[in-house]
């Protein structure tokens, strides 16, 4: 997919490594962690856990001076870049830029004193150290005023379903924008996030006609992973398969951890990033499974996340029905029939195995495979995988012990 073209910015440091966001760069996977981060070595550990996880850049709040006087720290048991969340007080925002943080994040509607805003931009400029402009749905609108928060609602008021909402966003932007432009400061991410899935689209598509820095997307507040998943993926996914986005938060009520799996499997999806590990395929269940598929994938996948690395395609398949048509091109495969499990490499068959024996053998084959792979013995998907479905009532359907038994004649096409 052809990606919007956007400027380009440089988090991180030679000790963290440097991850580019924009222009030609990969779409980065973002988090946040959870505690707080004065609490060191909590904090330091959650991070640690976010990095393994694949997380490209962690952000962590600093409402408080014990906050970033905890960064130094933080910053030296690290190795992801770290960004400071800065809400209401912009002298954390000094803080962290003292601390040796890598970037700022500003919310226009909590801090609009120009000359605060100033001192955080030449402090910025000074280290270069980039900023995101962080709009929120949620605290854009006047709400100590009440006059004023009616009159900013009937201002932006539009032919949009939500367009006073919309509006509103795109105007703080522009306004904060104004202002970063003034000093000549142009090392700027910028986000407008909203809960509702549609407007967060419409809105992300709008600002990105209207300016060309790089574009941090999310859905604030989505809720617990089982729906914020849905509603994320739809607004994100949608986006970036329009090439709209450079770096990306998921966000959950939920562990942190899950934000960067499913934000990397979304760009894994559509393509945006290289795999890393192994992608696991399962059929869609229904009536005709013969073994306790549910387990087994679950199973499947936890042992590859632990044991492989390389981006090979693993099947897994409950019947023989569909299992072969879906499972073509995979790496490795089984086919489950009657509490059995005939399990393929790269098209050749290797093993039927009984159902209890069918976790550790594919896994088996799975790390034999990927050493050969590693070796250069073998190459991912490249051969073309041409599996031949097994007979439903052979050695793995239950027909052969029903003809055993006696109970069921065989009968063939063209005999009496």
């Amino acid at each position: 997919m052809e990606r919007r073209t956007t400027r380009q910015i440089t988090v991180g440091d030679d000790r963290t490594g440097r991850v580019r966001v924009g222009g030609d760069a990969e779409v980065s996977v973002q988090t946040m962690t959870s505690g707080y981060t004065y609490d060191v070595d909590a904090c330091v550990a959650e991070i640690n856990r976010m990095a393994a996880a694949g997380a490209d850049i962690v952000r962590v709040a600093v409402p408080k001076r014990a906050d970033t006087e905890a960064l130094p720290e933080i910053l030296s048991q690290t190795r992801v870049p770290l960004v400071a969340d800065v809400h209401f007080h912009y002298q954390r925002a000094l803080e962290a830029i003292e601390a040796g943080i890598h970037k700022i994040r500003l919310n226009p509607g909590n801090i609009d004193d120009r000359d605060q805003v100033n001192s955080v931009i030449d402090a910025c400029a000074e280290r270069s150290i980039p900023i995101r402009i962080g709009v929120n749905e949620g605290s854009i609108i006047e709400r100590k005023d009440k006059q004023r928060r009616m009159e900013e609602l009937g201002k932006f008021f539009a032919d949009h379903r939500q367009g006073h909402l919309m509006a509103l966003m795109i105007a703080k932007l522009e306004e904060y924008l104004e202002i970063f432009e003034s000093k000549g400061f142009h090392d700027v991410c910028i986000s407008a996030k909203s809960m509702d899935a549609r407007l967060a689209i419409d809105t992300y598509r709008e600002i990105s006609r209207r300016f060309d820095y790089p574009l941090h997307l999310g859905v604030t507040h989505a809720g617990p992973r089982e729906t914020g998943a849905i509603r994320s993926v739809v607004a994100l996914g949608t986006l970036l398969a329009e090439g709209i986005g450079d770096t990306l938060r998921i966000s959950y009520a939920s562990d942190p951890v899950f934000e960067v799996e499913d934000g990397l499997e979304m760009l894994w999806s559509l393509g945006l990033r290289e795999r890393t590990g192994a992608e696991l395929i399962a059929c869609p269940t229904c009536g005709r499974i013969q073994v306790d598929l549910f387990r087994l994938v679950q199973d499947v996948r936890e042992k590859l996340a632990d044991e492989i690395q390389v981006p090979m395609k693993v099947a897994v398949m409950g019947c023989v029905v569909n299992g072969p048509g879906e499972a073509e091109g995979a790496d490795i495969a089984v086919f489950a029939g009657d509490r059995r499990g005939i399990i393929y490499v790269q098209g050749r068959r290797v093993a039927n195995v009984p159902e209890e024996e069918i976790l550790s053998r594919l896994l088996s084959e799975c790390r034999s495979f990927q050493e050969l792979v590693r070796a250069g013995d073998a190459k991912l998907g490249e051969k073309q995988v041409d599996i031949v479905p097994p007979d439903p009532i052979g050695e793995l359907g239950s027909g052969v012990k029903t003809i055993a038994e006696g109970r069921v004649n065989r009968v063939s096409i063209g005999e009496t």
